[in-house]
């Protein structure tokens, strides 16, 4: 089966592209990654204003979607230009409130649609909310009980100094509980997996990209290093990883869009798929830029610090695996 997108998609990743080009994010990145959310949250209302956060929203309360296809392709965006924050946590919420409905999602989702509201969530057997001191709720959900957390514990160090984990205090405002908090829970995993599997296989674009640039100027032996047959090989090998993820990214879409059963199975294929596929191009992107490559002065550190990471949160390798083998059960969420 071939994805191809429509004229209106390419369109919004274009124009997606055109405002993230001109927004400076790797600046945003360390500021974020140092506490100043500033520049973030400013970034974070242009994408608001794109319609990003509305994606995963029904129309009746005020979204646009549920549109995971559109999803994939704004992910992606983000991914390429390695946008800061709760991203995908905030429309995992959207997706557990739209699931939960009633008062709450009344409440809430308009002002995330609108991105009035930022969030991020806790689901259950996950350690840590991310961002939790930069957003204005962090929902927490435990057996089939959804809370408004109180409060967060302090810093936990990452290995991506943007991805900023907190301990969330126990307790908390009960917003509801039942049934349905448990089956909307299990789809909001569901999405996460995805738009952070969307998020992953652009950051793995931006490094190839970065890295295929970096070979054609370095010389060595008075020729550029990307005409060495070992370089090429390297990198080929690292396109088609990449290459190799994008159907099942929009293949997993498609199934989203459908609810079709397999819906699980395909999100595990391409969450772990795009997570290897970017872990291998930031490998890649540090052993072809040498010893320059380990430097947090040049830009391209801001996306090798987010291969690793986006490669396990949302589901690990192991269970997004025992997933797909399982037919689509639901995984454990290791964060």
């Amino acid at each position: 089966m071939r994805f191809l997108l429509d004229d209106g998609q390419r369109d919004f990743a274009r124009s997606l592209d055109s405002m993230l080009s001109a927004a400076q994010t790797p600046a945003a990145v360390r500021a974020w990654g140092a506490g100043d959310h500033g520049p973030g949250r400013a970034l974070w209302a242009r994408l608001a204003e794109a319609g990003v956060f509305a994606l995963a929203i029904p129309e009746a309360y005020e979204g646009l979607g549920p549109l995971p296809v559109e999803l994939a392709v704004a992910f992606l965006e983000l991914g390429r230009h390695a946008v800061p924050g709760p991203v995908v946590e905030t429309v995992a919420a959207g997706v557990l409130l739209s699931g939960v409905g009633g008062p709450v999602a009344k409440e809430w989702l308009p002002r995330m649609a609108s991105g009035a509201v930022s969030a991020t969530l806790l689901l259950d057997d996950g350690a840590f909310a991310l961002d939790a001191d930069a957003v204005d709720a962090v929902f927490a959900v435990s057996g089939d009980a959804l809370r408004l957390a109180s409060g967060h514990g302090p810093l936990r160090a990452s290995s991506d100094p943007a991805r900023r984990l907190f301990r969330v205090e126990p307790g908390g405002q009960l917003l509801a509980s039942g049934p349905r908090v448990a089956e909307a829970a299990g789809a909001a995993a569901d999405w996460a997996a995805f738009a952070t599997a969307a998020q992953a296989l652009g950051t793995g674009e931006a490094l190839l990209r970065a890295t295929v640039a970096y070979v054609k100027q370095r010389t060595q032996f008075g020729v550029a290093i990307g005409s060495f047959q070992a370089v090429k090989h390297r990198l080929a090998d690292t396109l088609i990883g990449l290459e190799f993820a994008r159907p099942l990214l929009y293949g997993a879409a498609a199934a989203l869009a459908e609810r079709a059963p397999h819906a699980g199975a395909d999100v595990a294929a391409a969450k772990v798929v795009s997570g290897e596929a970017a872990y291998t191009a930031a490998r890649t992107a540090l052993q072809l830029h040498g010893a320059v490559g380990y430097t947090e002065e040049l830009d391209l550190s801001v996306w090798m610090r987010k291969a690793g990471p986006l490669r396990d949160a949302w589901g690990v390798r192991g269970d997004c695996r025992e997933r797909l083998v399982a037919g689509g059960a639901r995984w454990p969420l290791r964060r």
